[in-house]
């Protein structure tokens, strides 16, 4: 899309290194089958990425979203050295975005040797800031994050974001087998 910032930075802190949002590219595919490993991961998350042929699926659905205009996912990574390396420690993405529309949907996770470094926080609290200043004028006012019910670390991410509780959803097995929570976070006018 035209005019779309691809990377956001978010300044290093006293006790964290600094993170780049980009979006996914296909290099990406081998680090990602390796962060999939995690049994915390595949509860939480349905994607299904098993190996390097279903990851690459996976990081060509994420580049389709870009191109549509519709779903915008960022690979989460920490800049690390002089060079400005980065190693890949989560993702967040902006999902059902609709030119018109008052709302769209907001998603993250941070791998497992990330977790509890404040990755998550960090990095939604860029995307949401991004969103609301990159959609503004198609009148985007509305976030809306989803998570498991009994994803409790997912809830704390959500409220420290600003993200407050706005209802409980009935589960729908298969692909949503238990009670979920739904924040919202509306822009400040």
């Amino acid at each position: 899309m035209d005019g779309i910032i691809t990377r956001l930075t978010i300044a290093a802190t006293a006790s964290a290194p600094a993170l780049l949002l980009r979006p996914w590219r296909p290099a990406d595919a081998a680090v990602l089958v390796g962060l999939y490993r995690d049994e915390a991961m595949r509860r939480w998350v349905s994607a299904g990425v098993h190996d390097r042929g279903s990851a690459a699926r996976w990081i060509q659905d994420q580049q389709r979203g870009w191109d549509a205009g519709d779903r915008f996912a960022f690979a989460v990574s920490e800049i690390q050295g002089d060079a400005g390396e980065d190693a890949l420690v989560g993702h967040a993405v902006l999902k059902n975005v609709m030119p018109g529309a008052s709302s769209a949907e907001v998603g993250y996770w941070t791998a497992a040797h990330a977790r509890g470094r404040g990755v998550a926080p960090r990095a939604l609290e860029a995307l949401t800031e991004w969103a609301f200043d990159a959609f503004a004028g198609d009148g985007l006012t509305r976030l809306e994050l989803l998570h498991q019910a009994d994803n409790t670390a997912s809830c704390r991410v959500a409220r420290k974001c600003g993200y407050e509780l706005s209802s409980l959803v009935a589960a729908a097995p298969p692909e949503f087998p238990l009670e979920a929570h739904l924040h919202a976070r509306v822009r400040d006018l």
